[in-house]
């Protein structure tokens, strides 16, 4: 089979619905050949029928990241689909909740415990996803692929998620310096704005997206995410060998505008 990810094996998080970016890397990488795992938090039964949707159903494994017995028999369960001695060559985190205190412009009254939560979810996730697979992924060497919002302003309603975010990106940094002799990458794809089932949940999301109605250069669809599929889908693949720690903008060039 030929394809950018002809024989490789994907685990991808973070499909809920056919409007995630995740469902449409998952629906990329089997376009370009890969083998994809998806796992699911909660409503598993959702996760199935979505994975159903694909070019090729796939597999679904719970997983909550905050549950230290998914994590611990992660790598094991991955195999039971994959097959022994296998292995993995990417990995999609696309992991992100903050309750519902810690966003919408609550910043200066929101409690340690909301971002707690909001922090372990959304960026030490990276870590103990990474972590959980990493027997599976130095096997051949592999590509670790983040889901970011760009963190290095504050934006509107974003509150502690943002700060989380920036912790994700420091994350990421680290796991690629330490994970490098493993050879072993880890990048992020800074997307705009999708209205996705997690863009519902962040209170003020339009005042958010009015940004790249205004400022975007390259024009932003809302309603499309495979610009940002495409990103990830690339650098799982071997076009970027030795790349590693960056953070690729996907968001219609945004993040370089001035005021």
């Amino acid at each position: 089979m030929s394809g950018l990810l002809a024989g490789k094996r994907i685990l991808v998080t973070g499909v809920l619905t056919d409007a995630s970016i995740a469902f449409h890397v998952a629906r990329l990488a089997q376009e370009e050949g890969a083998e994809v795992v998806l796992t699911g938090f909660g409503r598993l039964t959702l996760v199935q029928r979505i994975a159903r949707r694909l070019p090729k159903e796939a597999p679904v494994i719970e997983l909550d990241v905050q549950n230290q017995e998914h994590l611990d028999s992660l790598a094991a369960r991955v195999t039971e689909h994959l097959g022994e001695g296998v292995g993995l060559d990417g990995v999609v985190h696309s992991i992100g909740f903050a309750p519902q205190d810690a966003l919408g412009g609550n910043f200066l009254h929101t409690g340690w415990e909301s971002v707690a939560t909001a922090v372990e979810v959304s960026a030490y996730s990276l870590k103990s996803l990474t972590m959980a697979l990493l027997p599976l992924l130095e096997r051949r060497g592999g590509s670790v692929v983040g889901m970011d919002f760009d963190a290095q302003v504050a934006w509107p309603k974003y509150d502690w998620m943002g700060v989380a975010k920036a912790a994700l990106e420091s994350t990421s940094r680290y796991l690629a310096r330490d994970l490098g002799e493993k050879d072993v990458r880890c990048n992020l794809v800074s997307a705009g704005p999708i209205k996705s089932m997690a863009a519902k949940s962040i209170p003020g999301f339009e005042e958010l997206a009015d940004v790249w109605n205004s400022r975007a250069p390259l024009t932003w669809d809302l309603t499309d995410p495979e610009p940002a599929a495409r990103g990830v889908v690339a650098l799982l693949s071997d076009w970027f060998p030795k790349t590693t720690g960056e953070i690729v903008h996907v968001d219609g060039g945004v993040h370089m505008m001035g005021a």
